[in-house]
C-alpha cells in the first residue's frame, strides 16, 4: 500500500463516518484500491454518472457529430410535443451541459421522486414542463438536463449511451463490470444511477488529468478536456482552485489532482466527501 493510501486511510479512519472502498492512482501508475467495508462489487455513484455522459458527448464532439450551439429543438425534430414552451426553440447542448435550460433545480430527480411523477414518457413531460427562466440566463442543477444530453447521444448514435461507451471506450480501459438505470422507455438516465466499482471510475479521472490519454492512448481531445474542465461541464472546483472533482449522494466522489498527477474515486454509503476531498487537495508527502 501506499504512503498516500494509508495516509489517507487514516484520515478517514478519524471522521464521523465510514466509507466503502477508495481507489486511488498517480500518473500512468497501478491502481491501488482499499475495500474498506463490505459491499457490492458495483456501486451507485449517483451524479458521478454525468462525467461519463459528458464524455460520451466529447467523443461525438470530436468526431464532428455534436456542436456545443446544435438547437435542442432541432436535435429531435419531428418529436416536439405541440405544447413545449417556445424558450426551449432557444436551447443549446451547451445550455444543458451548464444546467441552464431553464428548469427548476432537482428538476427529473428518480434518486428523491417517484419515477411515476415523470409519466411513461421522460422527454415528453420534461419538454412540456413550464419553464422558470430564459434558457442561458441561470443555472439550477437538475438531473433533467442529463437525461436530456444522454438522449441526445442516443440520437446520434443509434444506440443507448451505455452501448456506445463500451463500443468506444470502456472495454479498452478494461472496466469490470458496469449497469445503468433506465427510463421506462429503456433509456439511459444519463444523470444518476450509474453502478461501477471505484477503481473503474478512477481511469475516467485519469483521461482528463492526463489530457485525453489514458496509459498513453487517445480517447479524448485536449481541446474537449479543457472545455469541460474550466467550463465545468460536469466538473466542480474547490474553491481554491486547485482541484476539480464530481461528487454523487451519499459520499461518491471522483477527484483530480493535478498538483500531485493523483485521482481519486471513493464510494460510501453516507460520508463528507468533501472533507476527504480537500484533504487531499492539501496533502503533502
Amino acid at each position: 500500500m501506499s504512503k498516500f493510501l494509508d495516509d489517507c486511510l487514516n484520515f478517514i479512519a478519524g471522521q464521523p463516518f465510514e466509507i466503502t472502498r477508495l481507489s486511488c492512482v498517480q500518473g500512468d501508475g497501478e491502481i491501488e484500491t482499499a475495500e474498506c467495508n463490505p459491499a457490492n462489487y458495483c456501486q451507485n455513484v449517483y451524479s458521478v454518472a454525468k462525467t461519463f455522459t459528458m464524455t460520451a458527448l466529447g467523443l461525438l464532439y470530436d468526431r464532428g457529430e455534436l456542436r456545443l450551439d446544435e438547437k435542442i429543438c432541432d436535435i429531435f425534430a419531428g418529436e416536439i410535443p405541440e405544447k413545449t414552451d417556445p424558450r426551449w426553440y432557444k436551447s443549446t447542448v451547451e445550455t444543458a451541459l451548464k444546467h441552464s435550460l431553464g428548469l427548476p433545480g432537482g428538476f427529473l430527480d428518480i434518486d428523491v421522486k417517484k419515477s411515476s411523477e415523470f409519466t411513461n414518457d421522460f422527454l415528453e413531460y420534461m419538454l412540456t414542463y413550464p419553464l422558470e427562466y430564459e434558457p442561458g440566463t441561470q443555472s439550477k442543477y437538475s438531473d433533467g438536463a442529463f437525461y436530456l444530453l444522454a438522449r441526445i447521444g442516443e440520437k446520434i448514435t443509434g444506440m443507448s449511451l451505455d452501448n456506445f461507451l463500451w463500443k468506444e471506450m470502456l472495454t479498452e480501459l478494461d472496466f469490470q463490470e458496469m449497469a445503468w438505470s433506465h427510463c421506462p422507455r429503456g433509456h439511459v438516465i444519463g444523470a444518476t444511477g450509474l453502478y461501477l466499482h471505484s477503481s473503474d471510475m478512477v481511469k475516467l479521472g485519469m483521461i482528463y488529468l492526463n489530457n485525453g490519454l489514458y496509459r498513453g492512448k487517445r480517447f479524448l481531445s485536449e481541446e474537449w478536456v479543457k472545455l469541460a474542465v474550466e467550463n465545468e461541464y460536469a466538473w466542480d472546483w474547490d474553491s481554491k482552485h486547485r482541484i476539480y472533482y464530481k461528487g454523487g449522494m451519499f459520499g461518491q466522489k471522483l477527484i483530480v489532482v493535478p498538483e500531485q498527477n493523483r485521482v481519486v474515486a471513493m464510494q460510501a454509503a453516507d460520508a463528507d466527501s468533501q472533507v476527504v476531498a480537500e484533504w487531499i487537495r492539501d496533502y503533502e508527502d
